[in-house]
């Protein structure tokens, strides 16, 4: 069946087979937190994106694939309930931002800041500071270095859904600040054809997305 991107807490994962990369969804209660499994085509090793609960199903999930790397897109507790379960299992380095990490319960084994490259494999992801929902909340691009210029993968966090940026508890300065880093570092830079995929929910696109700007801007959250 084809990617939808429609996960369910209890239901099976979603994967899709990308340029180079294995991506595969999977939907963790309490909160309905979205992980990420992303899979290197030619060597088989992986990178985690957020840990966020279930232990057990996230450790099925991986099975016997390598994880080198864990990242933790930011501080707030419902990305990071399973962390320290599946660290312990894989061995895993974890990856967090600096202005987050000391808030995570497992200590950052390498510190990312904007621009830097988390190696998956033969291939790689670059890290985007996306300043607001948390003071370090990361996103994370692949796009196969240049083969997906036109459809890029971006993995938000809580920074960007489906409707508009992440809680910035109506708080002017930090949906301001958001609102700056997501048109200057995503919109900006990113075409529309590039896949989002959001810390809860339902996937989205950057084009689906682009229009409602001004409208967010607008209405201050």
């Amino acid at each position: 069946m084809a990617y939808t991107g429609r996960v369910t807490v209890g239901g099976p994962p979603d994967t899709r087979e990308i340029t180079g990369l294995a991506v595969t969804k999977l939907a963790v209660g309490p909160m309905d937190n979205n992980a990420y499994l992303l899979t290197c085509a030619e060597t088989g090793q992986a990178v985690l994106i957020d840990a966020a609960n279930e232990a057990g199903r996230l450790i099925e999930l991986i099975g016997s694939v390598p994880v080198t790397a864990i990242v933790t897109t930011h501080r707030h507790w419902d990305h990071w309930q399973a962390l320290a379960e599946v660290q312990a299992a894989t061995g895993a380095e974890v990856l967090a931002h600096p202005d987050d990490a000391a808030e995570i319960p497992v200590p950052a084994a390498r510190l990312v800041q904007h621009g830097d490259t988390v190696p998956v494999g033969a291939t790689g992801i670059s890290v985007i500071h996306l300043r607001g929902h948390t003071p370090g909340s990361i996103a994370v691009c692949y796009d196969a270095g240049g083969a997906l210029a036109a459809e890029p993968h971006l993995f938000t966090g809580d920074s960007l859904f489906p409707g508009g940026p992440g809680n910035t508890e109506r708080d002017p300065k930090r949906f301001g600040q958001l609102m700056d880093d997501l048109e200057e570092r995503v919109f900006a830079v990113l075409p529309d054809g590039t896949w989002v995929y959001p810390g809860h929910g339902n996937d989205t696109t950057l084009g689906t997305e682009r229009p409602h700007l001004p409208e967010w801007r607008e209405r201050g959250w």
